[in-house]
This record gives C-alpha cells, structure tokens and sequence, in this order.
C-alpha cells in the first residue's frame, strides 16, 4: 500500500489520539494473570496489541473486545502454549518475564522482523533469577520453560522499560526479594499498574524493589498515546494550531516536551489530571519559529519513539541539531538511524546518520518526495509529518505498516 501525502500550508484542529500502546499491552497481559475481571477502556487495538491479546488467549486467559472496550478474565495458572507475537517486541519480551517461573513451557514466536530483534537481552538477566530460557542465536522463537524463581538483585545494561518489566514480573513470582536497578530511570507504566493490581512493589529512583505478590483485576481507562500524538503535535509546531485531548504526560514518557522547550515549540497543557494513576493532559501547540537542538542519552529512555519524528522537525529548524545515545535506534522494526537519515534525505533534507544518532543541518523548507518506510510504522508516520510540511509532498511506500499502531492515521491526517 502507497499513499500520497499532499502539502499544507495550514494545518489546525482537535485530535482525539489512539489509547496509549504500552499501557495496553500492560493492561490486558497483566489482567489476564491476575485474580477476577476487568474492563480496559480506550484500548489501543492495532497489530501489536491484538497480538498480546491472542497470546493471552492462547495461554487460557479470557480476552474479548466489544466496542471500545476490552474485557479481560484473568487465571492464575496458565497452559502450554505457542504464542505468535507478530511485529510486537513489547508482547514477546514482557511475555518472558510473565512465563518464567509460572510452571509452563511456552514457545514464542514472531515475523521475520521480531525474528531479528535481540532477545538475549531478556533472556540473560531473567536466568539470574533461575529462569530457564532458550534463544535461537540471541534471537527468536524463543523457549520459555518451568523452573523455580528465586529473588537477587539485577543492574541492567541499558535503561529499558522491556527488560525492566520483564524482570519485576518474573519476580513476582520468585521467592524471596528481587532489586532491579538501572543506569537511567525508563517508563513507568509497569510499576503504576501493578502496585494498583496489589502487587508488592516500591520504586525509588532508578531502582524497583518487589517481592512475590498475587495480582488482582483491575479496571484500566487507557489514555492516548503520547508517541502517537507527537505526530500532529509536530506537525501543529510546523503549520498551525493542534490540540491533542486526553494525552498521557507521565514524565517517564514526556521526553519530547523536554525537546519542545529547547526548540523554542509554544505548547501549553490544558485540563491536567491524573487518571487510573497516570498523569494526563490536553497539549495544544502553536506555530513556532523552532531553533536547533541538542540532546542525548539522558532523555532516551523518555523519547526513543518519537527521535524519527524530532528529528524530521530538526530538519526545518534554524542551524545544526546533534542527537546522540540513541544506539538503540538501531534494535527496532528497522534500524532507525538509517532508515530516518535516508527518509530525511528523501524529503530533501541535510542529515548525517552517526554510530548512536544524527547530525542534521536545518533548512526553513524541504522539497518533499518519495520516502521507503522500510514497514516501519514509526518512519512511514514521520515521513508523512515532513511531506505534509514540505512544499510539494509526496508517496510513502509500504505505508500500511502504520495499523501496528495507529489505524487510522492516515485519514485523521487528512
């Protein structure tokens, strides 16, 4: 599937954003090993997550959607299973971590792209806790099998909120202690949503302490998606006046209004409140003259999502941006530091990829073009942000792979 983007030389109005990806996978895996039942509201129900929610069934959970809402039934003890995790490296990794010590031997698997992602990352600090786990080479299908979890204390080697997870929820289920400290704080999510499914669970800093715990059902109202929401934020920045409602603002996530005030982007939050735990806001952005910046890992594991579509708006900025630490880039549905140096160049903008990140000389206009999304949902939306910027616009290829997140962008685009 190709789309055109044509070019706007305005671009304002109010946006109701999809439900927030990575607290929904949290919400319906969580829930479904957890005593009761429970009612998510503003599930976000593309590829990724429907593939969570296909593998919670496949393991005997209860998963059903209806409307807008996704109803879970939770069990305690789950079956043998192969479970397909699609494109979803958030279902497959978490899915880790849930499995260990619950007495099951699961098989996950995923397409060609998963089959590429590093999974040893996972699997390496989960054995600590007596986890029996096998990789292909480091990466998928990757065998999850019954051991005895004990607690201990882990460092991670990078601030990921995937291996994070993955280890507090084998804890759960290990006895005695488990500490998991890492070099930077990363996104919260699971932590907030466990301690209110009454997990036995403290946070302080860049350390998380739990200890086995039994998890209870509980509702969850999903707000919208801040990584997806930057889209039209951007594009308000560049063009007009955007006002995104419900968007969740937990600081873990909110890296990019960091880099909103170091580029001189006026943005307001409107109507904040905290909802199911979660700090929530409407931010409305104005038109701004927007200046070069730079930043690096320190806001990473605030930010990763949304670099390929700052760095598109560092492409109409005033002087040169410099983003580094973001090796991580290159571990995603594509290697994103060059597939968003090459996406950048065919909207005919100046940027130089470099080992973990950019260099990218602004221009007050890009020309527009055709741009590969490598099916990478993260580039195909930001190439659409710069075409829709640019003085003549232009085609995305492959530009389906959008649905892994955001059905529908396209036509609230338009």
């Amino acid at each position: 599937m190709n789309v055109t983007i044509r070019p706007r030389a305005d671009f304002c109005g109010e946006f109701c954003i999809p439900g927030d990806k990575s607290i929904t996978h949290r919400a319906v895996m969580f829930n479904a090993a957890a005593e009761g039942e429970a009612h998510i509201t503003g599930a976000l129900l593309g590829e990724d997550c429907l593939s969570t929610a296909a593998c919670m069934r496949a393991l005997g959970a209860e998963v059903r959607a209806e409307g807008g809402c996704v109803t879970v039934r939770g069990r305690e003890t789950f079956r043998d299973a192969e479970c397909d995790c699609g494109n979803s490296g958030t279902t497959m990794r978490l899915l880790m971590g849930l499995l260990a010590g619950r007495g099951v031997h699961a098989r996950l698997t995923g397409d060609a792209s998963l089959s590429a992602r590093p999974m040893e990352r996972v699997a390496a600090p989960l054995r600590l806790l007596g986890a029996d786990i096998a990789t292909d080479g480091g990466h998928a299908p990757v065998e999850v099998r019954p051991a005895a979890l004990r607690g201990a204390r882990v460092q991670t080697a990078v601030a990921s909120a995937q291996v994070k997870s993955a280890l507090i929820l084998a804890a759960l289920g290990a006895e005695g202690e488990s500490t998991v400290c890492e070099p930077l704080p990363s996104r919260d999510h699971t932590e907030r949503m466990l301690a209110a499914m009454g997990a036995d669970i403290r946070a302080e800093g860049c350390t998380v302490t739990v200890k086995k715990s039994r998890l209870r059902c509980t509702d969850v109202e999903v707000p919208a998606d801040i990584s997806s929401a930057a889209y039209f934020l951007a594009l308000g920045a560049l063009r007009g006046e955007v006002l995104c409602k419900n968007v969740g603002v937990n600081p873990t996530r909110a890296g990019i209004l960091r880099v909103f005030d170091a580029m001189n982007v006026r943005y307001v939050l409107e109507n904040a409140r905290t909802v199911c735990g979660e700090p929530v806001a409407d931010i409305r952005v104005y038109k701004s003259p927007l200046r070069a910046v730079r930043f690096g890992r320190e806001l990473m594991p605030s930010l990763i999502d949304e670099v390929p579509v700052v760095a598109v708006l560092c492409a109409f900025a005033e002087g040169e941006s410099v983003i580094t630490g973001a090796e991580e880039l290159r571990v995603k549905e594509s290697d994103r530091i060059a597939t968003t140096a090459a996406m950048i160049a065919a909207l005919g903008g100046d940027c130089t990829p470099t080992e973990d990140g950019f260099v990218i000389r602004g221009k007050k206009a890009l020309a527009g073009g055709n741009v590969l999304s490598c099916k990478d949902h993260r580039i195909a939306m930001s190439a659409a942000v710069g075409l829709a910027a640019s003085a003549r616009g232009g085609q995305i290829a492959d530009a389906g792979c959008v649905n892994i997140s955001f059905p529908g962008f396209y036509g609230l685009l338009g």
